[in-house]
Formats: C-alpha cells, structure tokens, sequence
C-alpha cells in the first residue's frame, strides 16, 4: 500500500466513524469503487472497530477493577486502621477514593484503597510501593501531597492531602473561557508544579483535567501521582513497569504511549499542551466522533490550529503547538523549558505587540494630561489667586504626581519585566481609578472658578477634566483588552 492509500484509508476511516448511518459498509463500498485495496483495509479496520466496542472510551487501567472484579467499598463510619471513613469522594483506574479523618494528627486526608487487581501480583504492589514513595518525595505546593502508604489487612491504602475545590475539567464544561491572562497564569502554574516532578525523575503520565483541581482559593494543584514513573533505572532490582502496558487515559496520551513505547517527561509535555488547549479552547484538540476516532488523530491527524485566537496570545499559542507536536524530540524536553518559555512569551511580542505599543502611549498621553491640568491649575492660581484656587493647584500637583509614577511603574515593568505586569495592573487599577476621578473634580471646579474672567481657560480646564475621565472609564478598558486580553 502506497502513502498516498495509507492517507486515504486514514481519512476514509475517521470520516467513517463520524458518520451515524447504519449501512456504513456500503458507504465505504461507494467511496473507494476506485481502488478494491484501500476498500480491503477499511473494512478491516471498521471490522475491528466494531468488535473492539466501546473498550477504549475509558482508561484501561479503570476497566480493569471491573474486569478483575473488585471489593465492596467501605460505608462512611468504617474504621481502616488510624483512619475514620466519612464518605466516598470517587473512583478511578486506581481505586477507590474516600474521605478520611486521621484522629492522630486532627486532619482531614483523602484515602486511596487501591484496587486488589492491582496490589495482587508481587512485582505490581513493590511497583506501587516505590512510586508512593517517589510521590510522597514530592513537596511542591502545585502537587497534592501524599502522607502515607499504609498496609492494613493485607490492602495497601494511600493517605494524601484532601483537595478541597473543582477540577478544571468542571471548569472546561462550564463553557466559560479564560481571559489570556487566566490562560497564562494557569498554564504557568501548572507547568512549574510538573516541572518540580520531572527534576525529580518522576513522570506522572495520566495528566489530565480531571487530574487538576483547582481550591477555593485559587491554587492548582495536580493529583494522582499514582500512575507515576520513577524515571531512572532500578539498581536492584528488575523493571517493574513492563514494557507495552498502557498506562494512562487514550485521549490525552502521547503517540509513543498509545504505541507501547515508554513513557517519559515529553509524555508528559504531550498531555499538559492537550490539556492548555483544551483549557483555552473548550474542545479537545484531536476530537472526533468517537475515542477511538480520536486515538487515530492523535497518532496521524492534526489539531485545529490554535494561532490567531483573540483569546489566546501569540507566545502562548506557540508553547501549545510545540507541546502537540508528533515527534518526542520536536516537543519541550521537560516541563521546566515550558515554564521558561511561557516566561518569554509573557511580553507576547507577536500578535498583540502592535496592541500593546498602544497601550503604552495611552498611559503616556494621560501623563501629559495631567502635566497639562496642573500647569493651567496655576495659571489659574496666579490670575485668581484665593486659598481655594491654591489649594486646588496643590492637590492637583501632588495627585499628579502619583498618577504619573504609578503609570510610569506601569510602562517600565511592560517593557522590564512583562510577567510581573498583570499582578502591577491590578494592584493598581483601583488607585488609579480613584486618582483620576479626584483629578478631574477639581479641574471642573478650577474651571467653575475662572468661568466668569477667563472663558477660554475655564473650557480648557473642563476639557481636560472630561478628557481624564473619559481615558480613564473608557478608553483605557479598550486598550487594556486588546493588548492583554483581559479586563482592567
């Protein structure tokens, strides 16, 4: 078979698994009359699809607590060695999950009774074992921290850190996307937690957004280092991870995975752009029709371009689209080089440079305004010269002042330090805010003042004093939007 039919047949396949009509088979017989050797291997393929079912629409490792069986789950109230069940919280490929009360410590952990099919088999359970512990090494905030292996009545039980919020896979469903700075700042967060991971040899390879929960508070932190790799070689003993077992959930696997090669921290770079893109965008970015159909994208199709978004930032975009990439070798080595560069395309000198170059000289030009209202609150003060004049010309020259240092803190650190920009914006929305709308009070009532002597200067003043407002209320939410993608 020729590229060209292997391309077809791919093609013809996934369009084939899209469609709803029953009488499939003589839709393909319809499309490839043309060429009796690519009709051959689509059926086959069809053929297998259809008796493989619905097998690949869950984790393998979740169907195989119900395959192999599995134990009755414990009742809130049950007592399991220190611990004190409350109630179930969920289940995955690794078990059950319940939340739990250590009396010893007076805290509130999530415990794991891991599966039986799982602890069985001598060489799965030291696998287990060593893995709890490379997981329990871990002590970055961004990481759900695990406090113990337990073995109680022959079950091992993993004790780890209660995570009290919603994963970003609610998130995802809520249908509400993210600002560019949102995108940003939970891209980087994320990243930097799995690189703390990876400089410790550790490879999760079930990154996933039901895997990330974000608290009440706002932080994010990754779960399930349970399916983790130590990834380095065992001095004393054999490989427990065996070759070709698949580990992990198809849709957010890396195409060496879904291939039975091993896992390793560009695995996991895979699994963290599927999952950025999913974030930004509300939609997986090799979704068909069925699971299946969306393995076979992952392994030979490509994502929906997500450059040129209005919501997602040129630097950002770019991260993404390294992130997919096919190859090991074309990806990120390791999370760190996407934190390093999500640090780099913070200032996003691509599609919104324009943008923010005018951003810049709209808080250079409000500067001057105020420059300009002060230097008419004198000539006012000297024309009519009264304490109250003098006092307006004092507290316009010290409000200026402010508004100009805070504006021009602004601008440095766009250019100095682009990261640190969204937190200084909004440490200071709300002050400026209120310094311009002071400002401009007492430019009407300069204006009021020398009304009667001086129309022209007192139309200046109330100029100048709209003017502020208007930049202030109106113009500058725009161009904060278009440079930033995100609210003032």
């Amino acid at each position: 078979m020729t590229s060209a039919q292997q391309r077809r047949v791919r093609d013809l396949f996934e369009a084939a698994l899209d469609r709803e009509d029953p009488n499939v088979v003589a839709w393909i017989g319809e499309q490839t009359a043309d060429d009796p050797v690519v009709r051959a291997e689509l059926l086959s393929l069809v053929d297998h699809h259809s008796r493989a079912g619905v097998f690949l629409e869950r984790p393998i490792v979740e169907q195989a607590s119900e395959l192999l069986g599995d134990e009755d789950p414990l009742a809130p109230g049950d007592q399991v060695g220190p611990y004190l069940v409350v109630r179930e919280l969920g289940r995955g490929g690794m078990g059950r999950v319940y939340l739990a009360s250590d009396p010893r410590l007076g805290r509130t952990v999530a415990l794991k009774a891991l599966a039986p099919n799982l602890t069985r088999d001598p060489l799965q359970r030291e696998r287990l074992r060593r893995e709890a512990r490379a997981a329990a090494a871990l002590t970055h905030p961004g990481i759900c921290t695990v406090y113990a292996l337990e073995e109680i009545d022959g079950q091992l039980y993993i004790a780890s850190e209660f995570v009290d919020g919603g994963t970003l896979a609610d998130e995802i469903r809520s249908q509400r996307r993210p600002s560019r700075e949102q995108l940003s700042a939970t891209a980087r967060e994320l990243a930097a937690a799995l690189a703390s991971a990876h400089g410790k040899g550790i490879v999760h390879r079930d990154l996933k957004p039901e895997n990330v929960m974000r608290t009440r508070d706002g932080r994010l932190k990754i779960l399930d280092f349970g399916l983790a790799q130590l990834n380095a070689a065992v001095p004393d003993g054999p490989g427990l991870t065996q070759a070709g077992m698949l580990i992990g959930t198809p849709a957010y696997m890396a195409p060496e995975q879904i291939n039975g090669q091993p896992a390793d921290q560009r695995s996991d770079v895979f699994a963290l752009g599927v999952l950025f893109y999913e974030y930004a965008c509300g939609a997986h970015p090799f979704a068909s029709g069925t699971t299946l159909a969306t393995v076979a994208r992952v392994l030979e199709g490509q994502a929906s371009p997500i450059a040129g978004r209005a919501d997602v930032s040129h630097g950002v975009a770019a991260v993404i689209t390294r992130c997919l990439k096919k190859s090991p070798a074309d990806r990120f080595g390791s999370a760190a080089e996407i934190v390093a560069a999500l640090d780099a395309a913070s200032a996003d000198p691509g599609v919104s440079g324009q943008h923010a170059l005018w951003w810049r000289g709209h808080q250079v030009a409000i500067v001057a305004i105020y420059a300009g209202g002060v230097v008419l609150a004198w000539q006012i003060k000297e024309w009519i010269e009264t304490p109250l004049t003098v006092g307006i010309f004092l507290a316009l020259g010290g409000l200026a002042t402010v508004a100009g240092i805070l504006r021009g803190h602004l601008v440095f650190t766009s250019a100095v330090n682009p990261s640190r920009l969204p937190i200084e914006r909004r440490r200071t929305s709300r002050p400026l805010l209120l310094l311009d709308g002071i400002t401009a009070i007492l430019l009407v009532a300069d204006a009021l003042l020398v009304a009667r002597a001086r129309a022209l200067p007192a139309l200046l003043a109330l100029a100048l004093g709209v003017g502020i407002t208007l930049a202030s209320v109106v113009l500058e939410p725009a161009t904060t939007e278009a440079a930033f993608g995100g609210e003032r």
